[in-house]
């Protein structure tokens, strides 16, 4: 049963009002807006025209509002229901130049629908692929996307111009002075102040960015001169194809995927405080629709979508999780497709502002990537898996390292979010080879019971990578049963406990020589317990039951089973 975080302002099902459902969708705005560079950038690699640019911004906006709307359905197989908004993929930006460049801007078009036929594909298999997204990889990838974007905000947030290489002081003085604002209103206010402290934020820096220069009248003419009304030119439209692209479209497709699993895996764990395991059909609807956006993308004649997790990042920050925040932004954003003076107010926004906004969403990511991860117990293999997976995405930030790759594989090597989710798959592969999914220990009369008992759950624990709760409350039933049958069987001289685990279950099968031992349904009294200690296996009894989500008896001739079952 799903627990409602008590820090959530507005859940996952909990409908603002239509005020506060309008400002909380034009705050996530701004975010997304942002991705809309990467197209204006893919279309300026080629040396097309401005017309172009603006095309490909409008049908992206169309594309991510639809897709953000789908997302939010999440009913009939369609969407994770959750507050999880689409933008222009950043995995997609290699991919998409090469292609560009290769055939044009429809052959761009024509490979995003292929890559979104793959994914939606890849979606109905999700659940049968649960083994390959344990925590330390969805954790991973939920880490590295926000360390991926880094390199691309924190010189907008020094103010660090991109052709002379120099620091601008004002520029760095409105990004920390926003930063500041944002953090404060969140972290010392309540109500309303927070709910809406990037909104706030981003005016003020939009303020301030007028008053010392940064913004000038040319970008208000930008505004003016934007038409109040644009409707799609057919003349854009088109696809064609080249299936020496295939590859590096596919490579990130994947990248795409493993991505939007950690960001669904998010919105699943901060909707819910009893949150334990990833929902596999609720993924699966996701990346459907995931797929899907690929597709509309590609025949509206625009960029790749993926999920946000910056949005992500912000819901958790304000505490407004609804997903009808999603159709407000669905919504705003079918309209600024078609209104280009209002979407120009958005495309002048300050590098500075834009720049502490990510920053501060990105904050909340990067925590809950390390929450998932430490969600399971971790073994020497888990380590690894995690360890070089991290230093294999930051190689990608050190300058030159990766000159001369193939243009098929750039997808991988010019990302950090490639790199390392492609390497914590392949480790998770490898590292989990000769792993056994049952493991025996048996339990001496005459041994530390509670020591030996606690030492080989914890190791087992730590390799399978299973939930420390699950893996306390399993070894604290265990070694109440064991105290218990030699406490009924004095001359017993051992126990021989056999554990099985999957993602799915963890079961306990103790086996000795002996006869059933009772399985108190009710607890004894404590004066029934003082008065009589023959009461004592009585309680043990109940413990195991209490501590278990399942536990039965068998008697096979001589040999009895005690049967502990959880699910995991």
């Amino acid at each position: 049963m799903v627990q409602r975080p008590p820090e959530l302002i507005y859940s996952v099902d909990e409908k603002p009002a239509p005020v506060p459902l309008f400002l909380l969708g034009v705050q996530h705005i701004f975010l997304i807006i942002i991705s809309l560079i990467l197209p204006v950038m893919v279309v300026k690699t080629i040396g097309g025209s401005d017309t172009e640019a603006m095309f490909m911004v409008s049908m992206g906006m169309l594309a991510a509002g639809i897709c953000t709307c789908l997302q939010a359905y999440g009913k009939k197989g369609i969407g994770c229901g959750y507050l999880c908004p689409s933008l222009c993929g950043p995995s997609y930006i290699s991919s998409s130049v090469l292609a560009a460049q290769a055939g044009g801007l429809h052959l761009l078009y024509g490979m995003t629908v292929i890559a979104g036929i793959f994914e939606t594909f890849l979606s109905r298999l999700i659940t049968r692929l649960r083994f390959m997204f344990p925590s330390e990889v969805t954790g991973t990838v939920v880490c590295f996307v926000a360390i991926a974007v880094m390199p691309i905000v924190f010189p907008k947030f020094l103010g660090i111009h991109e052709q002379t290489g120099v620091l601008d002081p004002l520029s760095l003085g409105l990004s920390i002075l926003t930063l500041v604002l944002i953090i404060g209103l969140n972290v010392y206010s309540k109500g309303k102040a927070k709910l809406y402290c990037v909104l706030i934020g981003m005016i003020f820096g939009y303020i301030i960015s007028f008053l010392t220069g940064i913004l000038d009248y040319s970008h208000i003419e930008q505004i003016l001169n934007a038409p109040i009304l644009g409707f799609p030119d057919a003349s854009h439209f088109g696809l064609s194809f080249d299936i020496t692209l295939a590859a590096p479209f596919l490579i990130a497709m994947v990248c795409v995927t493993l991505k939007s699993v950690g960001d669904i895996t998010t919105c699943q764990r901060i909707n819910d405080l009893s949150w334990k395991r990833p929902d596999m059909k609720n993924i699966r609807d996701g990346i459907f629709v995931d797929g899907l956006g690929d597709i509309i993308s590609g025949l509206l004649g625009t960029y790749g979508q993926s999920t946000s997790s910056g949005n992500i990042g912000l819901s958790i920050g304000t505490g407004a999780t609804s997903r009808y925040i999603g159709y407000s932004i669905g919504a705003i954003l079918i309209v600024l497709a078609c209104f280009p003076k209002l979407a120009m107010i958005f495309v002048i926004m300050p590098d500075p502002v834009m720049a502490a906004a990510i920053l501060y969403s990105m904050s909340f990511m990067l925590i809950t990537g390390l929450n998932i991860i430490s969600s399971r117990m971790m073994d020497v293999r888990r380590t690894f898996v995690v360890g070089l997976s991290f230093f294999m995405g930051l190689s990608v930030l050190m300058p030159g390292l990766y000159i001369g790759i193939p243009s098929a594989l750039e997808p991988i090597f010019s990302s950090t979010l490639s790199m390392a989710t492609l390497t914590v798959i392949i480790l998770h592969l490898v590292l989990r080879i000769g792993i056994k999914e049952t493991a025996t220990l048996v339990v001496e009369r005459q041994s530390n019971i509670a020591e030996s008992i606690f030492y080989f759950m914890k190791v087992q624990g730590g390799v399978w990578g299973a939930r420390p709760d699950v893996i306390t409350h399993a070894t604290s039933a265990i070694h109440q049963c064991v105290e218990m049958i030699c406490m009924l069987n004095r001359d017993l001289k051992e126990v021989d406990v056999k554990v099985i685990f999957d993602e799915f279950n963890l079961d306990a099968d103790i086996s000795y020589l002996g006869s059933e031992i009772p399985l108190a349904e009710k607890r004894p009294s404590e004066e029934e317990i003082a008065e009589d200690e023959s009461t004592l296996p009585e309680l043990a009894g109940f413990m195991i039951r209490r501590l278990a989500d399942k536990v039965s008896t068998t008697q096979k001739e001589e040999t009895a089973h005690v049967l502990i079952h959880y699910d995991h």
